[in-house]
């Protein structure tokens, strides 16, 4: 397991069963001034994030949940992989209810359309072929932003909210009633547009996904198809 220097600004989960192809893919990201932690299955990928026990029974409710003590913004993982795909890991990620908002992204050296779109569907951000480029880790730095923003958002909601639960729980010596009353209700109108603005943007969210989704399946071609031997598999 390799990692960056932990100053870094997000944090990427590399996970690829070739040695080859996790340092490239490290090199690339370091570059990009990413913090980088890699494994070589999606089974060590789920140790780190806490979900290791339960994994052999295939149901995402038997997963004990430790979240790891440092933020994920993104899981950049190998599609062609022994024991567990990276569809598979894409699929375990996205049922939980911990980390089900981490973009993940697959990378395969093979274009098989189906495949492609089986991942996409089950909420894979980007869908790249190998060898990674330069150009393909740009599109990254937004999905990234995007979960440090949301996790921001959340926080900023969540802490009125303990407040409020706080007053009600507590049962000082009030002379005067009404006037917690009128602090309640004065932190609940702050809090409603915090509420209403986040569900804009997870509806905006939603709409670039779906446009996202189409053009990423319009404008992958068969013809960048890049050969690749050390993971022989069945086309899906």
């Amino acid at each position: 397991m390799g990692m960056a220097a932990a100053e870094s600004q997000f944090h990427v989960l590399a996970v690829d069963d070739s040695s080859l192809d996790r340092k490239l893919i490290e090199r690339l990201l370091q570059k990009s001034s990413c913090q980088v932690t890699t494994v070589d299955s999606g089974y060590k990928a789920l140790e780190f994030l806490g979900l290791g026990q339960g994994i052999e029974s295939n149901d995402p409710n038997a997963l004990s949940t430790s979240p790891q003590e440092v933020e994920v913004n993104l899981i950049i993982t190998d599609y062609c992989m022994p024991g567990m795909t990276g569809y598979d890991l894409l699929k375990i990620v996205k049922e939980s209810s911990a980390f089900k908002n981490i973009p993940v992204v697959i990378m395969s050296s093979e274009n098989v359309p189906a495949r492609i779109s089986r991942c996409l569907e089950e909420g894979a951000e980007e869908f790249f072929l190998k060898p990674v480029r330069p150009a393909d880790l740009n599109k990254l730095k937004p999905h990234m932003m995007k979960t440090k923003l949301k996790h921001q958002k959340l926080e900023e909601i969540e802490e009125p909210l303990n407040v409020v639960a706080a007053a009600a729980s507590v049962e000082p010596e009030i002379k005067d009633p009404t006037e917690v009353g009128i602090k309640i209700l004065t932190l609940q109108s702050e809090l409603e547009p915090k509420q209403v603005h986040l569900q804009v943007v997870q509806q905006e969210e939603q709409t670039l996904s779906n446009n996202k989704r189409k053009s990423m399946e319009e404008g992958l071609s068969t013809d960048r198809s890049r050969p690749r031997f050390e993971c022989i598999t069945t086309a899906v």
